[in-house]
């Protein structure tokens, strides 16, 4: 059997909030196959992102084992989980994470700078990436110059400079209307099944979640069940190159 790229073991998070301790994880194991796209869902309070972050080397567990790609997450240090957040893993927000008075290219661009390339390559890469999510005509808009759509299609195109193995997603269509949340689901699904990029987001939408193969339904941090999708949803909308409404 193929390697897990994503495998953790008995993962605990505890926050010391005062003199209270607040148990955000509570002993979670999963694996992650190459190329799956994953789910993670449940109620607000429920662990999601605290995981997402662990996932993401954004956060160190308590107590627990984590393995991405056969590497032992907790013996790195921090400029080796930095490493890995720049190369290997791509995060795409809720929330875009944009700089306001900044071009698109220049917004994609940027993780590129952390990891050393010319100008030009990082040029060259960062239209590229927009090309792949259809901005290739909005190169030079700055962020109050896109729709919500097409923001988070530069927060995409931002995730895949850097040609990541792995796209960490969280609640990437939170802030979309249905439309352009459809588009989203369209871009990551293609990215997944064309480029094999294995893709975990997090969702509180029953509806996004059946755009994947395999559902981990989280609550009070701990995983209660898991649901595989048989016919994943496919976003049937029109090609990439029309702009987010």
């Amino acid at each position: 059997m193929e390697q897990a790229v994503i495998q953790i073991e008995n993962i605990t998070k505890v926050y010391q909030m005062g003199e209270v301790q607040v148990h955000a994880l509570r002993g979670v194991s999963l694996s992650v196959r190459p190329g799956e796209i994953l789910a993670i869902m449940g109620p607000s309070g429920s662990g999601k992102s605290t995981l997402m972050n662990v996932i993401g080397c954004l956060d160190q567990p308590t107590a627990g084992d984590y393995w991405l790609r056969g590497e032992e997450v907790g013996q790195l240090d921090d400029d080796q989980l930095a490493d890995i957040r720049n190369r290997r893993i791509g995060f795409i927000f809720q929330t875009f994470n944009l700089l306001a008075r900044t071009t698109a290219l220049d917004n994609v661009a940027l993780p590129l700078v952390y990891a050393g390339a010319s100008r030009a390559e990082r040029l060259r890469r960062a239209q590229e990436a927009l090309e792949l999510v259809g901005l290739g005509d909005r190169l030079h808009h700055t962020p109050n110059e896109l729709s919500g759509g097409q923001q988070q299609r530069v927060a995409i195109a931002r995730a895949l400079v850097n040609r990541p193995s792995i796209i960490l997603a969280d609640e990437p269509t939170g802030n979309l209307d249905s439309r352009s949340g459809r588009e989203v689901m369209s871009i990551i699904q293609r990215l997944n099944r064309e480029q094999g990029i294995t893709v975990v987001l997090v969702t509180h939408d029953p509806q996004i979640g059946q755009h994947t193969s395999r559902i981990l339904h989280l609550y009070d941090g701990q995983i209660l069940r898991e649901e595989h999708v048989e016919d994943p949803l496919l976003s049937v909308v029109e090609e990439a190159g029309e702009g987010a409404r």
